[in-house]
């Protein structure tokens, strides 16, 4: 933890790094002020150190920082185009420590700077860092892979993603595997479906240039919440280290395919119109600024899949998430199948149990069967919560952590995000086709009306 590390952000004058990275960088540091932390900024806009470092104070302080004040006064930026190799050697000569390179760019500049870094000489121990999509598709995230693999090893890529931070899988991890009232039935005889669903209230937010090209599925399916069900559906691993944790999730992946193999029938898509959210007035999507209407792009998504395995065969997963809907709901819904035999004398539904789990802030409910208060002989369902916490620091600062850290245990291996592309590429491919229709719904709604309830779980 004490290692010192100079962390090079290459983008540093982009919205993701003021908005994200930097509040993160400052709790983490005000947290563990024995750091040893040299920053970097480097980017394409003509700024000088004292405008970078007016960034990064007011960043800090956005995160709580109080305590990194001589990382605020050492700290320096560099105008650069990180495609070029020049421009890069010189960037990375001088750095002290460990190098920990993260590229706050859209993934075409991650990925030509990665080319333009196989003409570079990295320092032995650096660590490179790219946000998501890793590639377009699955050729693309081999081919670079491959670019990768010539410049560092495996384990000093970090294919960042955020929703794997530490509070929320080891909440998962931990509720699954160490109480044996959930161990043993985590499985297809006793599991009927499972729901992972990202579902936001805020629309497109300026973000045209990049999820116009992306879309639902390729913004959040492919790049998050394949990873979840990943940690959902894999065997138990020996330890939690990264080698066997990441075998786990990506054997997981591996056994992972479309329902039915039919992207017409296992997908759905949809886009907003015009409508209200809490008072907000929404412009459809294809009235948003810098939207083009012949993409067709999604806003929300939904895909099932299953996983084949012994223990998953024949459950149900279904992943969605959008944008411009009623409620914000991020969770984990695994829906229990109904006890085999009910004795008789009994009154009322016995529907099978739903264990929970939100997504941020962390909670936990399982709905129960129980005895009503008035007549023990009419079944009730209650709700059973649990605060599991959001963990002590943001989504960002745990993965600045295990950057700064050299522990990729929570990062994305390489054929791991290839198998991500590889799930989900019959059903681009059938989108792209016209197979799936392009449904519409209002801002402010739960989907399209022909969409008779969220999901199967």
């Amino acid at each position: 933890m004490t290692a010192e590390t100079t962390l090079l952000i290459l983008g540093a004058s982009g919205d993701l790094t003021s908005r994200l990275l930097l509040p993160a960088l400052g709790q983490l540091l005000t947290r563990e002020p024995q750091r040893r932390v040299h920053l970097q900024g480097a980017g394409r806009e003509e700024w000088d150190d004292e405008r970078w470092r007016e960034v990064v104070r007011t960043s800090f302080a956005e995160g709580g920082a109080d305590a990194a004040n001589e990382v605020i006064a050492s700290t320096s930026y560099r105008q650069a185009d990180i495609t070029k190799p020049a421009d890069l050697r010189a960037l990375i000569e001088g750095a002290r420590g460990r190098l920990a390179l993260y590229f706050a760019v859209p993934p075409a500049v991650a990925a030509s700077a990665c080319d333009a870094l196989t003409h570079v000489p990295l320092p032995a121990g650096t660590v490179l860092a790219l946000e998501k999509p890793f590639g377009v598709d699955e050729a693309s995230a081999l081919r670079l892979n491959q670019t990768l693999e010539r410049l560092v090893p495996e384990h000093q890529i970090f294919r960042v993603d955020h929703f794997l931070g530490r509070s929320t899988v080891l909440n998962l991890l931990g509720v699954r595997f160490a109480n044996r009232v959930l161990e043993p039935v985590w499985s297809a005889e006793h599991v009927e479906s499972v729901m992972i669903r990202f579902d936001e209230s805020l629309g497109l937010e300026g973000r045209a240039g990049y999820y116009d090209r992306a879309g639902a599925l390729t913004d959040m399916i492919q790049s998050h919440l394949l990873q979840v069900l990943a940690f959902v559906a894999m065997e138990p691993p020996a330890t939690l280290d990264e080698v066997d944790l990441r075998d786990a999730t990506t054997a997981a992946l591996r056994a992972t395919a479309l329902w039915d193999d039919a992207p017409r029938t296992a997908s759905r898509r949809a886009r907003y119109t015009a409508g209200t959210i809490d008072g907000r007035t929404l412009p459809s999507y294809v009235d948003e600024q810098g939207v083009d209407p012949g993409r067709g792009t999604e806003t929300l998504a939904e895909m099932t899949c299953e996983v084949r395995t012994a223990r998953w065969a024949g459950v149900p997963f279904t992943l969605r998430s959008g944008k411009a809907l009623a409620e914000p709901d991020a969770e984990i819904v695994i829906r229990f199948r109904p006890v085999r035999h009910l004795p008789e004398g009994f009154t009322g539904a016995a529907d099978g149990s739903v264990l929970r789990f939100s997504l941020g802030p962390d909670r936990m409910s399982l709905e129960l069967n129980v005895n009503g208060a008035e007549d023990p002989f009419s079944l009730e369902r209650t709700r059973l919560h649990a605060e599991l916490g959001e963990g002590a620091l943001r989504a960002y600062g745990e993965v600045l952590s295990g950057i700064l850290d050299g522990d990729a245990t929570l990062s994305v291996r390489g054929d791991a995000a290839v198998q991500c592309w590889r799930i989900v590429q019959p059903v681009l491919a059938a989108w792209q086709a016209g197979n799936v229709p392009l449904e519409e719904y209002p801002a402010g709604s739960t989907g399209p009306a022909s969409w008779d309830r969220p999901s199967p779980a």
